[in-house]
């Protein structure tokens, strides 16, 4: 068994790429029932696995170092070769979908798969290769700014993870003194920051107008693989969020304010929940990862025995350092059935949550491996969110390995969920203002954003503090540049995440059970049935919110 630092890694060649579409193409034409043409789609599909193993191991060691400057020049070659490579599998797609034993195929093969075809169709066309590459190169600098932006704090220059940490601080000076440090390193960067996201807008919108849509919106909820939702009902969830869920957080948030003796919640209390501040972890790193394997034994041997793997692999980059990417994620490198967690541990309560959102995300891969399609994965982005976020609640249970005052933590992580539903809807919903009217200037943007701030987070403030007073706090958020409508996607996930925990309170055994079942299922089915599976409330149900809402207030108030 392999550790991730011993992969080999070796580029897949576009001509490699090109070959196998046309032995694809070959096996298909001369098919003479379904079956010939599922096998030709494995064989396909076994070499898509490879491009994706190699284009997600360098971008991994991209991620590590920045600097590296080998592992840059291949990230940049994925950047060009990714769309060409997407022209191919929408070429496929198309092909599956106009099959001559297209009635065989729907019987013998999953429909999801014929569903994710037709959006697949509708989200690229080799028109637009040009512009993708131009996007892709473009969302890289953002990212190799970002990780190689230093912060002045406390005498010393340091990354933005680290200053970030200081913002659950329990002294509201070191906390006002992050969000400064924050504010005017952006601000250093400002015009480099702004330059990127215009150019992306712009991109992004030719792209939609090259397609004949009207605007980026459509064809980003195409690239979302949104297959089960849409723009419509998005934004009634959001009016739901807004109606049921802000009125909660604001009277939360009001209520913490009198709590801490101050007449305003602003940008750099937001993240604290109580007057002594949030419990911090009473371990270091290497405890955190003895006291969560313990948890995953205790829980499930099969989850333990993941545990175990991923340990034993070095599955993990969690310390924070010059040059690293600055975010969190969990991969996969297919070929190796072998998934990858990077982090950046501060000290916060932050790194459990990695040891267990991270990992939820890590379970629902090996789960795929195992039980599932490659091409169906573990579903649409707002499913992997549900593994991740019901993970960090199904481990209430075991919190007592982790801090000295769990009420506190539990107090802290649920308040957390609650108002990040605003927080999130804000995200959404900036990014429908900024690619509606693309001829937004960056002061426009920004105004944008504070309305959006008014809107939906009425009960804070950021006057007084350098530059993010302006309406820029979605400039380290990274979701915005790289992924645009994403995020609406871990807002969905954290209603059901939070469905898990009511129903683990009342029956943890069968709760815990679901949702093993839910990420085995992975992608293999839609997420209004993984929902109805599991048992929990549907998102965009109508009155979820609202009921949602009242259960997670009865919550709190026991633990208070």
């Amino acid at each position: 068994m392999k550790t991730v630092p011993q992969l080999i890694y070796e580029r897949y060649t576009l001509e490699r790429a090109g070959k196998a579409f046309e032995v694809f193409k070959q096996e298909y034409e001369k098919a003479e029932c379904a079956e010939g043409v599922i096998q030709a789609r494995e064989n396909l599909i076994k070499e898509i696995k490879s491009f994706s193993t190699a284009s997600s191991l360098a971008n991994m060691r991209f991620t590590l170092d920045s600097r590296d400057e080998f592992y840059k020049g291949e990230r940049e070659y994925y950047d060009e070769i990714g769309p060409l490579v997407m022209n191919y599998m929408s070429e496929y797609g198309k092909m599956m979908l106009e099959s001559k034993f297209r009635k065989d195929l729907e019987r013998k093969m999953n429909p999801v798969l014929f569903k994710m075809w037709e959006v697949a169709a509708l989200a690229h066309d080799p028109k637009i290769v040009e512009e993708e590459q131009k996007e892709n190169a473009i969302v890289t600098e953002y990212n190799m700014l970002m990780s190689q932006m230093q912060f002045d704090y406390q005498g010393k220059k340091v990354p933005l993870s680290l200053v970030r940490g200081d913002l659950t601080n329990k002294d509201r000076e070191v906390r006002k003194q992050a969000a400064e440090s924050i504010g005017k390193g952006l601000q250093a960067n400002a015009e480099k920051l702004d330059e990127i996201m215009d150019r992306l807008v712009k991109i992004r919108d030719l792209q939609a107008k090259k397609l004949g849509y009207k605007d980026f919106i459509t064809l980003g909820y195409y690239r979302m693989g949104r297959i089960d939702y849409n723009r419509e009902m998005v934004a009634d969830f959001k009016k739901n969020v807004l109606n049921s869920i802000v009125p909660i957080v604001k009277k939360m948030k009001e209520d913490l304010a009198k709590e801490m003796g101050i007449d305003k919640i602003m940008l750099y209390d937001n993240e604290v929940y109580s007057l002594t501040g949030n419990p911090r972890p009473k371990l270091d790193k290497e405890g955190i990862f003895k006291a969560a394997q313990e948890m995953y034994n205790e829980m499930n041997p099969e989850i333990g025995a993941f545990m175990k793997k991923m340990i034993a692999t070095e599955a993990f980059d969690v310390d924070s350092r010059d040059g690293k990417w600055g975010g969190g994620y969990c991969t996969e490198f297919a070929d190796y059935e072998q998934v990858f967690i990077l982090a950046n541990f501060n000290g916060s309560a932050d790194d459990v949550d990695v040891v267990t959102h991270e990992f939820g995300h890590a379970f629902a891969m090996e789960q795929a491996f195992q039980y599932g399609d490659f091409e169906m994965g573990v579903g649409g982005m707002e499913t992997a969110e549900c593994h991740s976020m019901s993970m960090e609640y199904l481990s209430w249970k075991y919190m007592d390995k982790f801090f000295e005052d769990v009420k506190g933590y539990k107090k802290r992580h649920l308040s957390e969920g609650l108002s990040f539903l605003p927080y999130g809807v804000i995200v959404d919903e900036f990014q429908h203002k900024i690619y509606e009217n693309p001829e937004l200037t960056p002061a426009e943007r920004k105004a944008e954003w504070n309305k959006l701030e008014s809107k939906y987070r009425p009960y804070m403030s950021t006057k007084g503090i350098p530059y993010l007073e302006e309406g820029t706090r979605w400039q380290f958020q990274m979701h915005i540049f790289e992924t645009p409508f994403y995020y609406i996607d871990y807002v969905l996930a954290s209603t059901v995440a939070m469905a898990f925990l009511v129903a683990s309170r009342k029956d943890y055994d069968l709760a815990l059970k679901k949702y093993i079942e839910l990420s085995r299922a992975g992608g293999t089915k839609f997420f209004s049935q993984l929902v109805k599976d599991a048992g929990v409330a549907y998102p965009f149900g109508k009155g979820t919110l609202e009921e949602l809402g009242k259960e997670i207030l009865r919550i709190l108030e026991e633990l208070k």
